[in-house]
């Protein structure tokens, strides 16, 4: 369906709806209906304000493709998000077009469902506007600002203020497929219910029963899940993450989740020593090179690995591999005995290293994938446990990943490999570390690998103002203010220590918990019967009382002596920290909306100025979107330059979002960024593959075939969730199609059914880069 089709169809069922309900908004169904018309009017007031925006990105993004058999680069995916959005509120008002008479149709939950997407549609038209500043001000052909100040300070000065909670709420995961929508938000109820009970209780079984008890609330109000989870994602620090996602390695996650996944014959933890080794050098292999043991901050340590096995291979039983092992006070996964058959060692040997935002998880959380990963590539994985930040900032990780492909190379005997080849793997900061730890490779002059499998890798990690980071505003697993902890603290510029607290005992948490979830669900009971029965009495109900109990963001939270305290800003002026409820808002397109509602000709906040730039190839082009910063009000000093057109302004949060970016040089250094890596680095890595949906990367000479597959409607971290639904596992498995992607495929010096498994692709593409600069994003249409 193009844009103008999109559109129409929102401005007809918008009208219809509204002019519905606004014949009965003095009836039965009072201030809900009358909620409707005005969420419906505003609905169309940004529309008519977003149709231009739209139509002039559709005509220039194709000038930032990977190539014209890849459409993918970061505008089109803030498009595609946007249709999305557009898509969604058509379903839901062509719903209740069609229910809207029934007995059973429930006026105030539907008023509250399209009050949600309006209010992310607003949110998603300020991103728009801020995309075409960065039109602007970019240098043409450019998707990165390439300064951390100016536009990357407004960019990250409007993420502190903006309203993100109608994202984590009723529209949590809409751009995504609909099947993982129910783990987001099984994720985002566990997330909120853990951070209401952290750092209060002293052992992990008083954390899981008070959020259990605590989880029930959020799970019937999702307005306040939404704003319990922007409390949580703007102001707690990394520790709390760190403990949050290391919930998977805990004893009865971990076992179920190998109860339910492939059966190996080996899956031992190993612990090898921090002993200095020799390597012969690539271009003489009589002369050697010294690798050293991992040292950075913590000093010399052992480095811990994972070996998994589908088969048991020549070596693996061995007893040099055998004293190498670890105890993780469970049974050993290797199996042995005179009747076990061993196969032969592998030609290949995959190198794994995990993700977690450099700050959490083991291989074990990742043990699910990796199986099957062993089972249909045939082959063994050594996945490393490299040390974690803060308590081990850059470059330690480097230093354990480096050390462990060094030992796997000299030792490939004890790991069921011939030592032929060998393939790097990692997802995330993952991904990063298999990229930096060929660059590492290389300057030490020892063997490559003989190919990089990268997926949604962190290759840049400044400030830089981009398309794809301002669609971080509402990541559902990775906001940019999460992310920007987790790279302050492999920067070394976050606290190792956690702030102690007065634990409470969780008998109390656990009855005050309680009592408050009957509460909840008493009144939330008691409002849906009088709405069958006496459906004014819960119109005004939902009128006065309903955002007094949504706002807030629990009372236990907001009560609690254990808290975050709200960060003020620092000059209050700078930011309009309110939220303008839907009824103003609604209020003033009233006033202003004196136009048809398919409207002929652009709307009068749009008189952004245009940019005055020659550029022989994209000039004509981009003139039309990129929009330079619009003027204020005649005899008004700004401290900072508006953002958006006058007349318009995004919901603001009730409090700042805490920002702690990386603003150490560390963060440029090309082994903690490989996006600005010199070209002489850059031409002496194996063939990459690239998988990725959001987040756009650079590469520059690389005198290498470079691959992209990109993944539509999954989310970050999808390789995580690979047991949670359909889709998430079939993308995690190993098959020679990919109905749901797009790639262009590398020529590789090995057999190419061994790569993981989304390096082959039917109808696929081979796609070398010599000599030129490529963007990699991570979605297309």
């Amino acid at each position: 369906m193009d844009t103008k089709a999109v559109f129409a169809a929102l401005y007809s069922v918008c009208e219809e709806n509204a002019t519905f309900f606004s014949e009965g908004a003095n009836g039965a169904r009072g201030g809900a209906a009358q909620r409707l018309v005005d969420t419906m009017t505003l609905i169309q007031e940004h529309a008519r304000s977003l149709e231009p925006v739209i139509s002039g990105f559709a005509a220039v993004y194709h000038h930032f493709d990977f190539d014209p058999h890849i459409p993918a680069n970061g505008y089109r995916s803030l498009v595609k998000v946007v249709r999305c959005c557009i898509l969604h509120i058509i379903h839901k008002g062509r719903y209740i077009s069609t229910n809207r008479r029934s007995i059973f149709f429930r006026t105030a939950h539907n008023a509250g469902e399209m009050e949600a997407y309006c209010s992310a549609l607003c949110q998603l038209r300020a991103l728009l506007y801020l995309a075409q500043r960065l039109l602007h001000d970019n240098s043409h052909g450019n998707l990165f600002f390439h300064e951390e100040s100016g536009l990357s300070q407004s960019f990250i000065r409007e993420y502190s203020s903006m309203h993100k909670g109608c994202f984590y709420g009723r529209c949590l995961g809409f751009q995504f497929t609909p099947a993982i929508r129910p783990c987001l938000q099984t994720i985002a109820i566990g997330l909120v219910a853990f951070g209401e009970n952290y750092r209060r209780h002293q052992s992990g079984i008083g954390v899981a029963a008070s959020s259990f008890f605590t989880s029930g609330k959020y799970a019937i109000d999702p307005e306040l899940r939404g704003a319990e989870f922007e409390r949580i994602t703007q102001n707690l620090d990394v520790h709390f993450w760190k403990a949050f996602w290391n919930i998977t390695e805990t004893e009865v996650l971990s076992s179920l989740a190998s109860m339910t996944s492939t059966q190996v014959k080996v899956n031992r933890a190993l612990s090898v020593p921090p002993v200095p080794f020799d390597l012969p050098l690539m271009a003489d292999p009589h002369l050697t090179v010294t690798i050293e043991a991992p040292s950075a901050h913590t000093g010399p340590g052992p480095v811990q690995m994972r070996l998994i096995s589908y088969e048991l291979r020549e070596g693996q039983d061995s007893e040099a591999l055998l004293s190498l092992s670890r105890s993780e006070g469970g049974p050993i996964s290797l199996s042995l005995g005179m009747k076990t058959k061993q196969s032969p060692p592998s030609r290949w040997l995959l190198v794994h290293y995990h993700g977690g935002g450099f700050v959490a998880q083991t291989s074990k959380s990742h043990e699910p994938y990796l199986k099957s990963w062993s089972q249909d590539l045939g082959v063994p994985i050594l996945s490393v446990d490299y040390s974690l930040a803060p308590e081990a900032p850059f470059p330690r990780a480097l230093e354990d990943c480096f050390y462990a492909y060094c030992w796997a190379i000299k030792n490939h005997h004890l790991l069921g490999w011939t030592g032929e080849n060998v393939c790097l793997a990692g997802d995330s900061a993952g991904g990063n570390l298999c990229i930096t730890t060929s660059m590492r490779a290389a300057s030490h002059g020892v063997r490559m690998p003989d190919g990089i499998v990268a997926a949604y890798p962190a290759i840049l990690l400044t400030a830089y103002a981009s398309p794809s980071r301002l669609l971080t505003l509402f990541d559902p697993l990775l906001p940019l203010s999460v992310l920007s902890r987790c790279l302050s603290a492999y920067a070394g510029e976050e606290p190792q220590a956690e702030k102690q607290v007065e634990k409470v005992s969780t008998l109390s948490m656990v009855r005050r918990d309680t009592g408050l979830l009957l509460r909840d669900f008493k009144q939330g009971a008691s409002n849906w019967i009088h709405s069958l029965l006496d459906p004014n009495r819960a119109a005004a109900t939902a009128s006065t009382g309903r955002y007094t109990m949504r706002k807030s963001v629990s009372e236990a939270s907001i009560s609690s002596p254990h808290s975050d305290p709200p960060v003020p800003p620092e000059h209050p002026s700078d930011f309009s920290l309110r939220r303008e409820s839907l009824k103003s808002l609604a209020g003033h397109a009233n006033k202003a909306n004196a136009t048809p509602a398919t409207p002929t000709t652009p709307p009068d906040n749009m008189s952004f100025f245009l940019s005055k730039e020659e550029v022989v190839s994209m000039s004509d082009a981009l003139s039309s979107v990129a929009i330079a910063p619009p003027e204020g009000e005649e005899g008004v000093v700004l401290k900072h330059p508006r953002e958006f057109p006058l007349g318009f302004e995004p919901l603001r949060s009730e409090r700042l979002a805490e920002m702690k970016l990386a603003t150490s040089p560390v963060v440029r250094n090309p082994y903690m960024s490989p996006l600005l890596a010199p070209d002489s680095m850059l031409r002496g890595l194996p063939p990459i593959h690239l998988v990725d949906w959001l987040v756009p990367i650079l590469f520059g000479n690389v005198d290498q075939p470079v691959t992209l597959c990109v993944v539509d409607d999954l989310p970050h971290g999808f390789l995580s969730l690979s047991q949670l639904s359909r889709e998430t596992r079939e993308m995690s498995l190993t098959r020679r199609t990919r109905p749901r992607s797009r790639a262009c495929t590398a020529t590789w010096k090995g057999p190419i059914t061994v790569l993981p498994p989304w390096v082959t692709q039917r109808n696929s593409l081979q796609h070398p880069f010599r000599g030129r600069s490529c963007w990699l994003p991570g979605e297309g249409v």
